[in-house]
């Protein structure tokens, strides 16, 4: 992929970041670097706004642990909140759709979670820690696998997580909005065979944010699409914009944005779709591309 040079850096308005395995290290934490690279580029009129596939409830836990005050696209774009926590829009899954990826992903026996805007929701208590635990050493491959378990737990009883006997619970609650399906397997082929079928549906996006799992939403619903969505709605150019990330999720907004940043923990392919790559998210990756950008510096 051809390289941009760092002439660009001086018009950039707003740095969109990714958290897990890019904002946050192996403790998933934001390690004080960063934090302070985010403040100093507030400081210096450029707009922060966190892109995450968490929900808003997961990401405001990791961003109010550090302090940080900035608008979240979550849920891999489907929903988009302001700095102060209120919701401005959301491109949701119709529930009839919920019903037929959920049947799809049952009947090819892969384990799923159903994120909706009142919490994310699962049928299998122990399902749930491993996936939590996948999610973690998938963006931070180095973490040993009992403080993988330690963060899945603290998250689950922080209630970030809510067991249910059966979704039907959810599919005859009108009061629901349906955000996302999180699936988790560890058969390539069956993932692929999914993955494949429910995108020729033409109305879901289909993702990823690690090897074995698979990221369900409203085709709307991506990255790329609602960081253009939020800028143009300020008045702000893509152009202007440059995008931070680790994995396939990521690969939308890299497309969108004028600069893209690949972390140096990201999987080869995924720096390759970027312009530049930075250090790793436990070296303060997304500190060394800011402060580059406010620097003029090569990244």
């Amino acid at each position: 992929m051809q390289k941009k040079k760092c002439g660009v850096y001086s018009l950039i308005q707003t740095i969109a970041i990714d958290m897990d395995g890019t904002l946050l290290n192996k403790q998933q934490k934001v390690s004080a670097e960063n934090k302070r690279a985010i403040e100093h580029a507030q400081k210096e009129g450029v707009e922060i706004v966190i892109v995450t596939g968490r929900s808003f409830q997961e990401a405001r836990f990791a961003l109010d642990e550090a302090n940080i005050v900035c608008p979240v696209i979550c849920v891999n774009g489907a929903a988009v909140f302001s700095e102060s926590g209120v919701p401005a829009y959301s491109s949701t899954l119709d529930v009839k759709d919920v019903i037929f990826a959920a049947k799809t992903l049952d009947e090819k026996k892969i384990y799923f979670e159903i994120y909706t805007d009142k919490g994310v929701y699962s049928r299998n208590y122990e399902k749930s820690v491993n996936a939590l635990i996948d999610i973690f050493i998938t963006a931070n491959p180095e973490l040993d696998r009992q403080t993988a378990t330690d963060h899945a737990m603290e998250r689950l009883t922080l209630g970030h997580v809510i067991s249910v006997e059966n979704y039907d619970i959810l599919y005859n609650n009108p009061e629901l909005q349906y955000l996302k399906l999180l699936a988790f397997s560890n058969d390539d082929n069956k993932m692929n065979a999914t993955a494949e079928f429910l995108t020729e549906e033409n109305r879901f996006a289909v993702s990823s944010s690690g090897f074995d799992n698979l990221e369900i939403t409203n085709k709307q619903a991506q990255k790329g699409i609602t960081l253009r969505k939020y800028l143009e709605s300020k008045g702000k150019s893509l152009e202007q914009a440059m995008a931070i990330g680790d994995n396939y999720n990521d690969i939308s907004m890299f497309k969108a944005a004028g600069i893209s940043v690949a972390m140096g923990n990201a999987p080869h392919e995924i720096q390759q779709q970027a312009d530049f790559v930075t250090k790793r998210n436990d070296e303060d990756g997304v500190a060394h591309a800011i402060l580059s950008v406010l620097e003029g510096r090569e990244i």
